[in-house]
């Protein structure tokens, strides 16, 4: 889409739009592409005791993904994510992130081997997915956030991709033996100015395999050497535009240049810190003072995430019971509130859509949702308000073929492309 036409679309919504068709209209127009075209949801964090044969995906769960809710939105795929956060440079701190790793690995495929293999399948290529979608199943595809759990062996990498992981990020939230991060901006501390030696490596072997590089969570120098050494499009798996949310988890501009120049694909991010930062702050300050209040009364004391993550696995799954009560209680104040002080909502996460296919194009730009890791935001809270960005996007004026691109088209595309390289590398 031209500029000009965007900015037109942009300032007139809804009104203009509204007049020459109905919302009801609008909203059955947004179900037809939504059912026709392939959605894919390019970042999910899971929590493992969601994956035992008492409490699994199969059922509608409190989680913000499941099948229910995959099915009751229009989710065709789901990528869930092997998440480790980051921990110490050691042999030790290696292995115990490995096991992390393998316990999610083999979680994901519970589900789709033994939990629900008649309603869910895992892809590890477009064609994969494909199949799947033609069958009538919901797809699971695996991400690695954060390369720690490698530790020096570059055969664990190998190992992941057996195992059906299609990209990795090198970095988390702290610099990892492969990347700093972008983290490092809040101090100006850094380990490898940029990738470590290790880390180009990977890159290289990365290419080999066929596995997807993930540049969300690295430092922006990092990044940019990533550009430099890899012989394939990179992705962002859920990231956003930093001109509209200055924080230093989303791409500036010159970084979102670096993906039309190399053709890898932009997943934007329903983070609401990330989308607005100055809106989620305010938002968020009052809804804290309301489950302050709550929470006193339910004598439940909340903890920083800093806390939280400190936990182990056990005392983690029980605070999120109880902070899931209080949720809960909190809920009629919570709706109240959101009509005097506006939450990040989906307009505000289509504003990003719309900056960077004006920047970098149609065909550079896609969809996450973080759901489950701290994503959702107002109209897409859930997997099940899926619809809501696909009816957004049609009042901005885009097309069936220009949301097929955006839902999932992109990154298939991409992930093609990664893995015709790796052909290419492997017959060297």
């Amino acid at each position: 889409m031209k500029r000009f036409f965007k900015l037109i679309i942009f300032l007139l919504t809804p009104a203009v739009i509204l007049a020459q068709n109905s919302e009801e209209e609008i909203i059955e127009k947004a179900r037809k592409i939504h059912e026709k075209v392939i959605t894919i949801d390019t970042h999910n964090d899971i929590n493992i005791a969601n994956f035992t044969n008492k409490k699994n995906y199969t059922m509608d769960l409190d989680t913000q993904v499941n099948l229910p809710k995959m099915e009751e939105g229009g989710m065709d795929v789901s990528w869930l994510v092997v998440y480790t956060g980051q921990g110490d440079l050691t042999n030790v701190g290696y292995k115990e992130a490995y096991a992390n790793a393998m316990l999610k690995f083999i979680a994901i495929h519970k589900l789709v081997n033994e939990l629900a293999p008649e309603k869910v399948g895992l892809a590890t290529t477009s064609e994969g997915v494909r199949a799947l979608v033609n069958q009538g199943k919901k797809v699971v595809m695996i991400g690695v956030e954060n390369g720690y759990p490698m530790g020096e062996d570059m055969d664990k990498l190998q190992q992941f991709y057996d195992l059906g992981a299609r990209y990795m990020s090198l970095a988390h939230n702290g610099h990892s033996q492969l990347s700093d991060s972008n983290t490092g901006e809040e101090d100006d501390v850094w380990v490898h100015n940029g990738l470590s030696e290790l880390g180009k490596k990977v890159i290289a072997e990365m290419n080999r395999l066929g596995m997807m590089i993930d540049v969300s969570h690295p430092s922006k120098e990092a990044i940019k050497q990533m550009f430099e050494l890899s012989k394939a499009p990179l992705i962002a798996s859920h990231s956003s535009a930093r001109v509209l949310g200055h924080h230093s988890r989303n791409l500036d501009d010159e970084l979102l240049m670096l993906f039309k120049e190399h053709g890898g694909v932009v997943q934007t991010v329903a983070f609401s810190s990330y989308i607005n930062t100055e809106k989620d702050s305010i938002f968020n300050a009052a809804k804290d003072k309301l489950y302050n209040r709550k929470a006193e009364e339910l004598n439940f004391k909340i903890l920083s995430r800093d806390s939280i993550r400190k936990m182990d696995e056990e005392q983690r799954n029980l605070y999120r019971e109880n902070y899931n009560e209080l949720t809960v209680a909190a809920k009629p104040g919570l709706k109240k509130l959101k009509q005097e002080v506006p939450p990040v909502d989906v307009k505000d996460f289509v504003d990003h859509i719309d900056y960077m296919v004006d920047l970098i194009g149609i065909d550079h730009v896609g969809i996450s949702s973080d759901f489950d890791g701290g994503g959702g935001i107002e109209g897409w809270s859930d997997a099940s308000e899926s619809l809501n960005v696909t009816i957004e996007l049609v009042k901005r004026g885009y097309t069936e073929e220009e949301i097929a691109k955006l839902w999932g088209e992109n990154l298939l595309r991409v992930l093609d492309e990664v893995q015709a390289v790796a052909a290419d590398l492997q017959k060297e």
